[in-house]
């Protein structure tokens, strides 16, 4: 039975009690009223199927589903079940095939995920068979509703989600198309990861500029992120997606670095070029990164650019796809700092590590207590609205005033 509404004050999204983490009838609310619901999910890039009959296979929600370039040269996102007694259709990860044959049955569907053949469907020798009322298009693959947006492909279970422009706002819009302007795009790689937490907590990770320069040590140390730099943190209307911004400082020491816990003067680099970028992108920042609910962090720092998928798989744990990104015209010299700034932001990088342990840490906490805790999100005051410094969890507020609207408690 979902929580009493009584248990979580009415009034304040700053104070979000621990049992929406850790409780099994709220993960199940969530999947459907928000993976499944008006919600544009993140599945991939155009590119990753750059031929008719490509298809790769993912899981959005904790549904499987092939995205798949078609005949016509268009992708669709469909789900990966097949209509005769749920199995999955394709196993592989990706691969390319002229049509989509279920290894059970050998039911057969064409890249529209429309059902082409029965095996013994009129019978063998004149015996069994399906019934004659039996009509190959009531038992397609269900097909998602989707959006190619500058290259990244979207999807949704409904066919109520608004255009993906108008779902993430003219704010968010200006981030995205920062990245992700049309310009042709390259994979440089992937990670999986999977994380002992809950799923909310990866976004509100990415929502919080407080805890850059606290927890990571590099940050602090060399200048990437910490409160002595311009930075900014925006929201769209609805709360649920946010942006965080900064203009990389020089590093080096001054009252408020030396004030951090992780500042080390002493330190260098023994190889520079770990974080030396050149600019590529418009605008002033050297960092965004993106939150765009519920489903990915779209991330920019120095010249690694990267799409964290987030799939949930139960209320204390989710998996963490990363896929690193490029241009079609990157020259062999950006594709190495690609790849070094990459491995510096993957998940065994010497930053990002320090996020997954945190969550982890975290989700211990709730589930010792989670009757009886709760979350703050107090920096800043209680208001939902964008902040120009780094002590603030403004935009943390901000997605739990939509949650709690989209569930309903």
């Amino acid at each position: 039975m979902i929580k009493e509404k009584s248990n979580w004050n009415l009034n304040d999204t700053a104070l979000v009690p621990y049992w929406i983490y850790t409780d099994p009838d709220i993960y199940l609310k969530e999947l459907e009223n928000i993976w499944y619901g008006d919600h544009w999910i993140y599945c991939g890039l155009e590119i990753e199927v750059p031929e008719p009959g490509n298809y790769r296979t993912l899981t959005l929600g904790q549904r499987p589903v092939i995205m798949v370039r078609n005949s016509a040269d268009q992708i669709s996102v469909m789900e990966n079940r097949c209509a005769h007694r749920g199995t999955k259709v394709c196993w592989n990860r990706s691969g390319k095939s002229a049509e989509l044959t279920c290894p059970y049955h050998q039911w057969t569907y064409d890249l529209n995920g429309n059902l082409m053949g029965v095996p013994f469907r009129r019978g063998i020798n004149g015996e069994g068979g399906m019934p004659k009322d039996f009509k190959t298009s009531d038992h397609n693959l269900r097909q998602l509703k989707v959006e190619v947006v500058n290259g990244v492909v979207w999807a949704s279970f409904s066919i109520q989600t608004p255009p993906f422009r108008e779902y993430i706002g003219p704010k968010m819009w200006r981030h995205y198309e920062r990245i992700f302007s049309g310009k042709k795009l390259r994979v440089i790689g992937y990670n999986r990861q999977r994380v002992d937490g809950n799923w909310k907590l990866v976004l509100e990770n990415n929502k919080d500029a407080y805890h850059g320069a606290l927890l990571h040590a590099f940050f602090a140390t060399f200048g990437l992120f910490r409160p002595d730099q311009k930075t900014a943190m925006e929201m769209d209307e609805s709360g649920r997606h946010a942006c965080i911004t900064s203009i990389m400082a020089s590093g080096g020491a001054n009252a408020v670095a030396s004030s951090l816990p992780g500042f080390d003067a002493s330190l260098n680099l023994q190889d520079p070029r770990l974080i030396q970028a050149v600019k590529e992108l418009s605008g002033d920042e050297t960092m965004g990164s993106s939150t765009i609910f519920p489903s990915v962090i779209l991330l920019q720092q120095v010249n690694s650019i990267q799409a964290r998928q987030i799939v949930p798989r139960g209320p204390g744990s989710f998996d963490f796809i990363w896929t690193h990104i490029g241009f079609d015209d990157d020259d062999d010299e950006m594709r190495e700092r690609r790849v070094r700034h990459a491995n510096l932001f993957g998940p065994s990088g010497l930053v990002s590590a320090d996020d997954a342990e945190v969550i982890r840490m975290a989700q211990q906490g709730f589930e010792m207590s989670a009757s009886e805790g709760y979350a703050l999100s107090l920096m800043g005051g209680r208001s939902i609205e964008s902040a120009n410094n780094q002590a603030s969890e403004s935009t943390t507020r901000g997605m739990y005033q939509y949650y709690r609207k989209i569930m309903e408690i």
